[in-house]
C-alpha cells in the first residue's frame, strides 16, 4: 500500500510539473503575458517602470485615451515560443546566412510594434503586437 501511494504521488507531480512547462512553452513573449493580465489593472506607471519611456506617447489635450508605443526586438527563439505553426526553426537558416564563417548562426531579430491604449485614469484599456513592417518575418522565412 505504501509503495502505491508513494508511486501516485511521483506521477502526481511529474504530472503537475510536466503541465507548468507546457504552459510556460505556449505563454509567448512575456511583454504579452504581462499585458493579457494587466488590462484593467496596470497603470501608466506600472508599465513606465517595466519597460521604460515608451517611444511615443500621445495623449488628447482635452481629455480621452491615452496612446503609448514601445519597439521591441525579438528574436527566433522567443516567437518560437508563441507556438505558431509552421515556424519553428525556420529563422535558423537566415541567421546563418548573417553569420561569419566559423561564428556560428547570429540571431535574427525582427521589429515589433507594442501599442498600449489607457483610459483617462491612466489604466490599462487595451494593448496589440504587430510588426514594425508588416510582412518582415515571413519575407525573410521564405529566401
Amino acid at each position: 500500500m505504501i509503495r502505491y501511494r508513494s508511486a501516485f504521488r511521483t506521477t502526481t507531480w511529474g504530472l503537475v510539473v510536466a503541465l507548468a512547462l507546457m504552459c510556460t512553452a505556449c505563454g509567448g513573449p512575456w511583454r504579452d503575458t504581462y499585458f493579457k493580465k494587466g488590462v484593467d489593472r496596470l497603470t501608466q506607471d506600472d508599465v513606465r517602470e517595466k519597460l521604460g519611456t515608451p517611444h511615443t506617447a500621445k495623449t488628447p489635450a482635452l481629455g480621452g485615451d491615452s496612446v503609448w508605443t514601445y519597439r521591441v526586438s525579438m528574436g527566433d527563439k522567443e516567437l518560437e515560443s508563441m507556438a505558431s505553426p509552421g515556424l519553428s526553426g525556420a529563422g535558423e537558416s537566415v541567421g546563418a546566412l548573417l553569420g561569419k564563417p566559423g561564428e556560428g548562426p547570429k540571431p535574427t531579430l525582427y521589429c515589433f510594434r507594442y501599442t498600449l491604449t489607457f483610459n483617462e485614469q491612466k489604466v490599462l484599456k487595451s494593448w496589440k503586437r504587430e510588426e514594425c513592417v508588416p510582412g518582415t518575418r515571413e519575407t525573410l522565412m521564405a529566401q
